[in-house]
C-alpha cells in the first residue's frame, strides 16, 4: 500500500480503516505500508510501524531535486519490493506523480498488477486497474478518502472506524504511570490534550479560557482528576492553562514516548483534546473522546457513539460543550465500552 498525504498522525491513522476493509475482504492478505515522505523521522512513523494491522512498514524520502534523487527514489523503492514480494500494489493517493509512478514503474519492471484512482486525466493509465476520481463520491470525512482506490474492488467503508492497540510500551505505562507520579489508583481521569503546537496548527487551539472553563466544569461534576498530555514542547501552553487551576491537575507533557501514549489515553474515562494527533489516536482507542475545535469543519470529525465533536469559540458554546463531556462519560459509565 502507498501513501505520502502527509506525516501527521491524524492523517495516517485514518488509513487504518481502510486497511480493516482490507483484512475483513481479504482475511489472509498480508498489509504492508509504504510511505512516501517530505518529512521522514516524524513521529507518527513510530505509531504507525507498529500498528497491528500491518505486517511491516516502510519509509522513503519523496524530496526530488535533481536525477541523483531519482535514482535514489527508486532504488530504495526496489529494496522494498524485493523484501515485500507483492502480489499487489493499492496506491491511496488520488493525487501525486511520484506514487503514479512508481506503480508503473512496478508493473513494468516487476509485473506487478496495482489499483490507483483516475482522479486527473490520463492517470488511469499509470496502474493495472482504476477507480473513479473522487470528486464523482460523497466524500463525508478525511477517512473516506482512503476508499475512493477500493471502490473498484467493491469495497466500502460502511462506517468503519480508524482503530488503535497498545503496543506493549502502552500497556507497561498504563499499569505502572499511576505510582510514577503519585497518581490514586483509585481516582477517574480526565485527560485534557491542548497540542496544536506546531507553527501551522496554532490557530486550532480553542481560547484558554473558554477551555479552562470547560474542564472546570466537568471535573466538578464528576469529582475526577485531570492529566494533561502533549509533546515537551507543549509543556508552556498547559502551565499557562494551570494558572489559577484550583483543582487537582497532573501535567504530563514529555512525559510519554508516543509508543506509551496510547496507554495513558486508554486510562482516561474521557479524553478532551483539540483537533491534534491525539484526538485521533483516543477515536481509534474508543476511548470516549470530546473534541473541541475552533470552527466547524465537518471534514475532519469522527461520527461515532463514543466521540462528539463540539465547536468553541464563544462563552454560549462552554455550556453544550460541558453537556456533551457529561453525556459521554455517563454513558461510558453504564455501558462499561472502555475498562482499563
Amino acid at each position: 500500500m502507498l501513501m505520502g498525504h502527509s506525516a501527521g498522525i491524524g492523517d495516517m491513522l485514518r488509513g487504518s480503516a481502510s486497511w480493516r476493509a482490507l483484512k475483513n475482504h481479504f482475511p489472509d492478505a498480508e498489509l504492508h505500508l509504504l510511505f512516501l515522505t517530505k518529512d521522514k523521522g516524524a513521529v507518527s512513523e513510530r505509531l504507525i510501524s507498529r500498528h497491528h494491522l500491518l505486517s511491516s512498514f516502510y519509509v522513503i524520502d519523496k524530496n526530488i531535486k535533481g536525477i541523483r534523487d531519482w535514482v535514489r527514489f527508486f532504488r530504495e523503492f526496489d529494496r522494498v519490493v524485493k523484501k515485500v514480494n507483492p502480489d499487489f500494489i493499492i496506491d491511496f493517493e488520488p493525487h501525486g506523480l511520484k506514487s503514479s509512478l512508481l506503480c508503473l514503474y512496478a508493473r513494468l519492471k516487476y509485473g506487478i498488477v496495482s489499483l490507483g484512482v483516475a482522479e486527473i486525466p490520463f492517470r488511469g493509465y499509470f496502474y493495472s486497474i482504476s477507480s473513479e476520481s473522487s470528486r464523482k463520491l460523497n466524500i463525508q470525512d478525511y477517512t473516506d478518502r482512503y476508499f475512493v482506490v477500493l471502490k473498484a474492488l467493491g469495497i466500502e467503508r460502511r462506517g468503519i472506524p480508524i482503530e488503535l492497540e497498545e503496543t506493549p510500551e502502552a500497556l507497561r505505562f498504563r499499569k505502572s504511570f499511576r505510582k510514577r507520579f503519585y497518581i490514586p489508583e483509585d481516582r477517574e481521569l480526565i485527560g485534557l490534550n491542548i497540542g496544536c503546537g506546531t507553527p501551522d496548527a496554532l490557530w486550532k487551539r480553542p481560547n484558554l479560557d473558554l477551555l479552562r472553563e470547560v474542564i472546570k466544569r466537568l471535573q466538578e461534576k464528576t469529582n475526577t482528576l485531570l492529566v494533561l498530555t502533549g509533546a515537551s514542547f507543549e509543556k508552556d501552553i498547559n502551565q499557562e492553562f494551570l494558572k489559577n487551576y484550583s483543582l487537582p491537575a497532573f501535567d504530563l507533557a514529555g512525559q510519554t514516548d508516543i509508543l506509551e501514549l496510547p496507554g495513558l489515553i486508554r486510562s482516561c474515562r474521557l479524553f478532551v483534546s483539540t483537533d491534534s494527533g491525539p484526538y485521533h489516536m483516543a477515536v481509534a482507542l474508543k476511548v470516549p473522546t470530546l473534541a473541541l475545535f475552533v470552527k466547524d469543519f465537518p471534514i475532519s470529525y469522527h461520527r461515532h457513539p463514543w466521540v462528539s465533536c463540539v465547536v468553541l469559540r464563544s462563552e454560549k458554546d462552554i455550556h453544550y460543550a460541558v453537556e456533551e463531556g457529561l453525556r459521554l462519560y455517563e454513558n461510558f459509565k453504564k455501558e462499561g465500552q472502555h475498562s482499563p
